[in-house]
């Protein structure tokens, strides 16, 4: 049973707090569904980004006049995605600003604040399960650009905990994350070696040996891949990790020189 080896390699290996709530995780259904809701993370302070990210935050800078959010925002909604997790912490206020209720996309979003000490990816998403459900839910890095992906194909298939999009070494990472091969993801074996793209599906037994608090989604994900509970798949269309100034700037080029070809 998948489920109970990732429970007991988590346990095992004591990198895992134990969980103190009354009711179990179960998985949600046995059928492959597409993701109904997603979370997109958009609390981190953005460092490399600086000075840019100073005075705003990371998913709030703009790349053809357009927020790098609101691109995930409309892509989610044409997907059909109604209800949206947004954790922030720096600068979160501008992003509740600017982003409101979610009504004018058709979309309704909910708001993750953040404590002054990160929650780390693994527990920001812990902190808003009670929105996300039992999943397959989406989740995406607020500070991606993507294009050419359709949300509403991607599945989770029954008895994984997770399903990761993978991409191509880029050049800033060029040792990878995982191997890909026959749709199973693993930490190292036969397969092509790529990098997790930050977009993945989950379910919530996936976090059920974690406390609240802060904590990477790194082991989690590791842990899930040894006991063969993790599938994936190269990510389809563009991808573009928005890490540095420079990166930005050369996205921005790129699609108003697009636009103009249009």
């Amino acid at each position: 049973n998948l489920l109970f080896a990732f429970s007991f390699l988590a346990w095992s290996n004591g990198e895992i707090a134990s969980r103190n709530d009354p009711e179990p995780f179960r998985l949600s259904t046995p059928e492959k569904t597409p993701p109904l809701r997603a979370m997109i993370l958009a609390a981190g302070r953005g460092k490399r980004m600086r000075p840019l990210s100073d005075t705003t935050p990371k998913p709030l800078l703009q790349v053809a006049g357009k927020p790098l959010i609101v691109y995930h925002l409309e892509a989610l909604a044409k997907a059909g995605v109604r209800e949206i997790v947004i954790n922030h912490a720096h600068l979160g206020d501008q992003i509740v600003a600017a982003l409101g209720d979610g009504q004018r996309w058709g979309v309704t979003l909910h708001y993750s604040p953040e404590p002054p000490a990160a929650l780390e990816t693994g527990g920001a998403i812990r902190q808003a399960l009670h929105w996300l459900g039992s999943g397959p839910f989406l989740v995406l890095n607020g500070d991606l650009w993507l294009d050419g992906l359709d949300f509403a194909r991607l599945t989770c298939p029954a008895e994984r905990l997770a399903h990761l999009l993978l991409v191509p070494n880029p050049e800033h990472h060029p040792e990878g994350d995982f191997t890909l091969h026959q749709g199973a993801v693993s930490n190292q074996g036969t397969g092509t070696r790529l990098t997790f793209s930050g977009v993945g599906l989950y379910r919530a037994e996936l976090f059920a040996a974690t406390a609240p608090g802060s904590f990477p989604l790194a082991p989690l994900l590791r842990q899930a891949a040894t006991a063969g509970a993790v599938s994936g798949e190269r990510l389809s269309g563009e991808w573009a990790d928005i890490g540095t100034p420079q990166r930005l700037a050369a996205l921005d080029r790129r699609l108003r020189e697009r636009l103009r070809e249009r």
